[in-house]
């Protein structure tokens, strides 16, 4: 927890988030050594930003329900590290919220992942995490690389956003509710019971956190 939150101060006071830190904003994830889950998904929405909670907007309710996670289970983070693709607000663009820093994820997220051994199931949200994690693994789009979901298991599952704006999208992919839920829902029930945590400690269960 140490090292973690050493990590923490550096990205704070690290020169590229100087413009963030000059407004107050504090970097939005959560990470621990016994983190048996990571979420990775875009970056905070101004609301998570605002109240310094990870996913704290409907966005995060829809994606707690595809989890079958409690919110004290979602905010454990002994059970769930949340960690965005970039740890700060990006701020508005044209057609909502702008992008991810392309270098951000580079930069903090090997140093954070190294430090979560028991890491079980990599949750990838959105097409940037897919993109950054799945590199020549992900297919030709976000729906093709959602429906296969399967060649991604036991220890990575893609995701489309739980946006609201998504919800057309939803309505057109009826196998998203169908088949990759229930799938998601039986890794995510696998990767935090404590018996499933012992066995894969032994035997050297593989976790997948490069491209």
């Amino acid at each position: 927890m140490r090292e973690l939150a050493g990590l923490r101060a550096e990205i704070r006071n690290h020169a590229s988030n100087a413009w963030a830190t000059d407004r107050g904003y504090e970097p939005i994830y959560t990470a621990s050594p016994r983190s048996k889950i990571v979420v990775i998904g875009q970056a905070p929405g101004k609301q998570a930003q605002e109240s310094q909670i990870p996913w704290n907007d409907a966005s995060g309710i829809k994606l707690r329900e595809w989890l079958a996670l409690t919110d004290a289970q979602f905010y454990d983070p002994d059970t769930i590290a949340l960690l965005p693709m970039d740890f700060y607000y990006p701020g508005k663009g044209t057609h909502g919220d702008l992008p991810p820093r392309r270098e951000f994820a580079s930069l903090w997220h090997p140093r954070i992942l190294r430090l979560m051994p028991e890491l079980r199931l990599t949750v990838l949200v959105g097409n940037y995490a897919q993109k950054h994690y799945l590199g020549s693994a992900a297919k030709k789009n976000l729906t093709e690389t959602v429906r296969a979901y399967d060649d991604y298991a036991p220890d990575r599952i893609p995701l489309v956003h739980p946006s609201p704006l998504n919800f057309r999208w939803q309505a057109k992919n009826p196998w998203f509710e169908a088949d990759v839920i229930p799938a998601l829902q039986s890794l995510v029930a696998a990767a935090i019971s404590e018996p499933a945590v012992k066995d894969a400690t032994r035997s050297g269960l593989r976790t997948s956190h490069h491209p």
